[in-house]
């Protein structure tokens, strides 16, 4: 354990380690609105860091502790500021110069060397967050937590976690234990404030946080940062501000996208924080409800979470009402499982074709012939390649690249089979191929001659009429459910993921009248998207009001 974490703080790349510095400007904002504000006697409360990288967060909260402390009456005894931060980093390095900018700051305040030193020996611990014990109840934590994916972490120490946090769960990064332990140290009343991904919001791994927060905690502030300066460097995946504390649950501030100098962000923490919200706002809304067990966060505007509620109460989720859901084939290693149908010296049998996002651009399908090999038996299993000498050859020419990947090295006796089970009788039934990151809706229709690859997200039914299905999906209402649902790209970019497709709702087929089938099928067939529109919100029974709320979406 101790050579891992070893491993982890000698990391040298900010991107390796997670590390993302935030604006001062918003630094300032977030301790404003957990309430760590020069007007309250900081030194008698706590504050925690829990990463606190180049200093950003914990050379704020000093300055305004040390202004805090001095209109105070305590100002002579340097001793009574011993126990008001607590502020903890991993990077040896980054430890080692922030140490040294916090006694120069505390210098500059007209504090000695030696009790300059000895309130940061005090404050300031270098070791793994999420393996440091820390006793003590904190009354705000506040920080960037850092933002790690599994595979970078040493397994002895993804193990640890996983047996220390209820919340590292899935595919989760390290920022959801940070903010599970955060939270488990929060005393009585005591306010987080994060700024981190809002992927946990919505996504499978972050529903244990999700759940967590909603049975002992209170969110209170949720602002989304998304195309917005809030950190030194690009990030991809978009940026929230969350408050949460440690009391009984009400009502969330919500505000979107706001402009980032110190004034504007200085006003809007005003509002948030107001008893009662002016009636004219247009920059904060309030939402009750926002948490409900595991279930994702709906933050978008409340009319629109309105029409989403109503169509959840009323109609079944797609798979419900005859639809079906999938991910076309992942091979693990695409150069030698993918090439040029005809070109692919094996077996008929043995090879699919296939479609790709490249086959679909224009939004009908043209394909560029490409197909797959196919190592698996139609009765289960993988093909004896005793049988398929040319399967076999083509397989040996390839095998240095094939058995690297880590489905091999797991099952070495099958080393040649592709990560997903291929099923060739999907080939021959219709579909609707669906791109994950899109800006809007990119449904294509595909008659029943083609295999998806793993980058085509697929949609069957054998009750709905795929054409009028088609409209459905490409409609506002479908991108409404989507947007509400998913997690959100750099560029206004949603994830059309399964995960959240299963979400929409649609009535079942046999509901449906003649006419609007026919409606539904025509406007996707010519593609035209305003029909689709307009046979859809039928199809939903919208109202004036609600159908204006999809034109604002």
């Amino acid at each position: 354990m101790f050579a891992a974490k070893e491993e982890l703080a000698k990391l040298g790349g900010h991107e390796v380690r997670g590390a993302v510095f935030t604006r001062i400007e918003v630094v300032e904002f977030i301790l404003d609105l957990v309430g760590y504000t020069e007007d309250k006697p900081l030194h008698q409360l706590r504050i925690l860091e829990p990463s606190f990288g180049g200093g950003n967060f914990l050379i704020a909260a000093i300055r305004r502790l040390i202004n805090s402390w001095r209109s105070s009456g305590d100002a002579q005894d340097v001793g009574s500021l011993g126990n008001a931060i607590r502020a903890v980093e991993l990077h040896r390095e980054t430890f080692n110069s922030t140490y040294a900018a916090v006694t120069a700051l505390l210098q500059q305040e007209g504090l000695h060397s030696a009790a300059a030193e000895a309130l940061a020996n005090r404050w300031l611990i270098q070791g793994d967050f999420l393996l440091t014990p820390l006793h003590d109840d904190f009354n705000f934590v506040v920080g960037n937590p850092p933002y790690v994916r599994q595979e970078l972490i040493p397994t002895a120490l993804l193990a640890e976690y996983r047996a220390r946090f209820q919340t590292m769960y899935d595919r989760a990064d390290l920022y959801i234990p940070f903010i599970e332990k955060s939270l488990t140290l929060l005393s009585k009343g005591g306010v987080l404030g994060f700024i981190c991904a809002d992927r946990w919001t919505k996504n499978r791994y972050g529903a244990p946080l999700r759940k967590l927060v909603s049975d002992h905690f209170h969110l209170r502030t949720f602002v989304d940062m998304s195309d917005t300066p809030a950190f030194h460097s690009d990030v991809i995946a978009y940026p929230a501000i969350t408050v949460i504390s440690r009391e009984k649950a009400g009502p969330t501030r919500v505000a979107h996208r706001p402009k980032i100098d110190s004034a504007s962000l200085c006003a809007l923490a005003a509002e948030i924080h107001s008893k009662s919200l002016p009636s004219d706002t247009t920059t904060v809304r309030e939402l009750a409800r926002v948490t409900d067990g595991m279930e994702p966060w709906l933050l978008g505007s409340s009319d629109q979470t309105a029409l989403v509620r109503r169509l959840e109460g009323l109609f079944p989720p797609l798979e419900e009402a005859g639809c079906k859901v999938g991910i076309g084939v992942a091979t693990g290693a695409d150069n030698a499982f993918i090439g040029d149908f005809d070109s692919l010296d094996v077996e008929d049998d043995r090879k699919v074709p296939l479609v790709t996002t490249r086959d679909i651009m224009s939004g009908e399908v043209k394909w560029r012939g490409e197909g797959v090999i196919n190592p698996f038996a139609d009765a289960g299993g993988l093909v004896d390649l005793a049988v398929y000498p040319r399967l076999r050859r083509y397989l040996e020419e390839r095998r240095g690249v094939i058995e690297k990947r880590h489905v091999a090295t797991k099952n070495p006796a099958n080393w040649y089979r592709t990560i997903d089970r291929i099923t060739p009788s999907l080939t021959a039934k219709p579909k609707l191929l669906i791109p994950d990151i899109k800006g809007k809706a990119h449904i294509v229709f595909e008659a029943g001659e083609l295999y998806p690859h793993h980058n085509l997200y697929y949609a069957t039914s054998d009750t709905w009429d795929l054409r009028a299905l088609q409209a459905v999906l490409l409609s506002e209402v479908t991108r409404l459910f989507i947007a509400t649902y998913s997690t959100k790209m750099r560029g206004g970019f949603l994830r059309f993921q399964a995960q959240y497709l299963r979400r929409i709702r649609i009535p079942t087929w046999d509901s449906v009248p003649v006419a609007l089938r026919q409606a539904l099928a025509a406007a996707a067939t010519t593609r035209d998207l305003d029909a689709c529109n307009r046979a859809v919100f039928e199809l939903y029974g919208l109202s004036q009001e609600e159908r204006n709320t999809l034109g604002s979406n």
